[in-house]
């Protein structure tokens, strides 16, 4: 809510976030994906609801624009989108009375006590879906909120979790065993293909040069890699691509680049890169894509500390993938990529580069990394089958 008023773009549409939306008459499915990641997740899920519940509205709420822009260019008008209001107990009760969902369906750690009582209050089954809780987080509510987050999980009607791991923890924070089951992470059954004209858009403008990935990259961490670089730019015969995780930083990204003076096209431009150092990835629902043409895939959010982003799309790709110190969004899933042979952890930006300079060089490595990545996905597909086999018990046609 302080981030609404300090920033325009949160401010946006208020009414909605004030609860002050249109009476939805038709029967309402209630899924709530705080931002871009977790919308992108969620496709999966939600094109089966839309396919199996016809008779149903599909509402999608994000907390985030750029949530809210991902859902709109990907779905037109074939949801109803809304912004996800401020959790405050008149406000949440109005949106409710408006929406009369007949299932609320929660991604991932969106857990909001006065929205969750008044589901509850109503008789409206809640699920949190692909639920994950890192021992981070789970220490942080016990430290700080621990009445509250037991009283609010007992209140949810079933935490349908990624892992045994996220199960166990929502357990220790006061769930109810009988209500948490390990259903998988329907991040691996994410649909990854490529849209083929995006693909030639974008090899006409690479060329046939190789090309190392930064992906989702937040602040700072641009600064870090365009540093390093300029260190080892006469060793490393190859394009750097750096897409930042939110559009708002496209402009700051590219002075920063400019100003380090190196040769710097933008994708928005559809400008040839054959002589640039760094390609910055600025237009939008290309990553598929870029994971596709791509030699390296180094995933940001890594080298800050946000936690890491979705290692498992270039996965699919059976791409070489690099990840820094900081992924404690995906614990389990980078801890078993290394396990397996399957992708590469760094501690620095130096050590990044020491060993993108190495693999640019080993093919073979290259290879045997990216085909164990593709396996492990595979291997643990079925979360979104699962998923929407609990969510049935909860819906009449």
């Amino acid at each position: 809510m302080i981030k609404g008023i300090k920033t325009p773009k949160f401010r946006q549409r208020i009414n909605e976030r004030l609860g002050l939306i249109v009476k939805i008459k038709t029967p309402t499915i209630w899924v709530h994906c705080v931002s871009m990641g977790e919308f992108k997740a969620a496709i999966v899920i939600i094109d089966q609801l839309i396919k199996q519940y016809p008779n149903h509205q599909l509402l999608i709420t994000t907390t985030t624009p750029t949530g809210s822009n991902a859902i709109i260019n990907h779905y037109q008008n074939k949801v109803l989108h809304l912004y996800f209001p401020y959790d405050l107990p008149l406000i949440v009760r109005r949106y409710i009375k408006k929406i009369n969902p007949k299932i609320c369906l929660l991604l991932e750690t969106e857990i909001w006590p006065n929205l969750i009582h008044e589901l509850n209050k109503n008789n409206i089954p809640i699920l949190l879906i692909n639920a994950r809780l890192s021992q981070q987080s789970k220490e942080k509510y016990q430290r700080f909120t621990s009445n509250l987050i037991k009283q609010t999980l007992k209140k949810l009607t079933l935490i349908a979790a990624q892992s045994q791991n996220s199960a166990n923890r929502f357990i220790e924070l006061g769930a109810k065993n009988n209500d948490v089951i390990m259903t998988g992470n329907i991040k691996f059954d994410q649909k990854t293909k490529p849209d083929i004209t995006i693909n030639n858009a974008l090899q006409a403008i690479i060329g046939r040069r190789k090309t190392i990935i930064f992906a989702s990259t937040h602040e700072n961490e641009e600064a870090q890699i365009i540093n390093e670089y300029l260190k080892h730019k006469n060793t490393i015969d190859a394009l750097l691509v750096i897409i930042p995780r939110h559009p708002e930083r496209f402009d700051v990204v590219y002075k920063l680049a400019k100003n380090s003076n190196l040769n710097v096209t933008r994708r928005s431009k559809n400008q040839l890169a054959q002589n640039a150092q760094i390609l910055l990835g600025d237009s939008m629902d290309e990553m598929m894509s870029y994971f596709d043409i791509a030699d390296i895939v180094f995933m940001g959010g890594s080298l800050s500390n946000t936690g890491g982003h979705n290692m498992l799309e270039p996965a699919a790709f059976a791409k070489t993938i690099i990840f820094g110190p900081n992924v404690f969004n995906f614990t389990e899933i980078s801890s078993d990529l290394l396990k397996q042979n399957a992708a590469i952890q760094i501690q620095n930006v130096s050590a990044l580069f020491e060993k993108i300079i190495v693999l640019l060089n080993d093919e073979k490595q290259c290879k045997t990394l990216g085909n164990n990545a593709q396996k492990y996905l595979y291997s643990k597909q079925g979360a979104v089958k699962n998923t929407l086999q609990l969510i049935k018990k909860f819906l009449t046609l």
